[in-house]
């Protein structure tokens, strides 16, 4: 039987902080520590409280590149992070791209495992790990689109960027797909 809600349907964007949404999970780009650092993964740490830290040591001995581990959301109003590690870019010869690609099906796995049925993505490796942020947004759009087709239980997936700067390459991409609009989840 055909998906009821096609994936692309599925799709959205939203330009803001992804620690503020109610959703029920968010995605941390995280390090392969699972340690907390700068940028997303700071600002989710922070917000989920030290808790989430002592969850992460206390349950994974980290976490290889391209794969993802579950903690629960503590003091975010997500239920649940979903802990990717990207690739950090060295030029694109040596994997990213199927690391990165990676990280949404593994991610979109534990998902579907855990009953999520709403996810939300940062731009996962653009930041500090320098993976171009309009390669990055064409991985994560045609990765999750696909995956989409496996998870009828999946009913959102929103990507988030920081600023509209950003956002415009997962517009670029969303437009591709018959997708011309950015709903906000909050």
């Amino acid at each position: 039987m055909p998906d009821p809600v096609a994936p692309a349907d599925r799709l959205d964007l939203f330009v803001g902080d992804i620690t503020g949404l109610s959703v029920d999970a968010i995605v941390n780009a995280a390090n392969s520590a699972l340690a907390g650092g700068g940028g997303v993964d700071g600002a989710i740490h922070r917000a989920a409280g030290p808790e989430l830290m002592r969850y992460t040591d206390a349950n994974y001995d980290g976490c290889p590149t391209g794969d993802c581990v579950i903690s629960p959301g503590f003091g975010l109003r997500a239920g649940h992070v979903l802990h990717c590690v990207g690739p950090v870019w060295r030029g694109g010869s040596e994997g990213e791209d199927g690391q990165l690609a990676g990280c949404y099906v593994r991610a979109l796995a534990l998902a579907a495992e855990n009953g999520i049925a709403t996810v939300a993505f940062p731009a996962i490796s653009t930041g500090i790990y320098g993976f171009p942020a309009d390669r990055a947004a064409a991985i994560a759009v045609s990765t999750v689109h696909k995956e989409l087709k496996k998870y009828d239980g999946i009913e959102c997936v929103t990507f988030v960027c920081f600023s509209d700067a950003a956002a415009d390459h997962y517009r670029q991409e969303l437009a591709a797909l018959g997708r011309g609009r950015d709903d906000p989840v909050e």
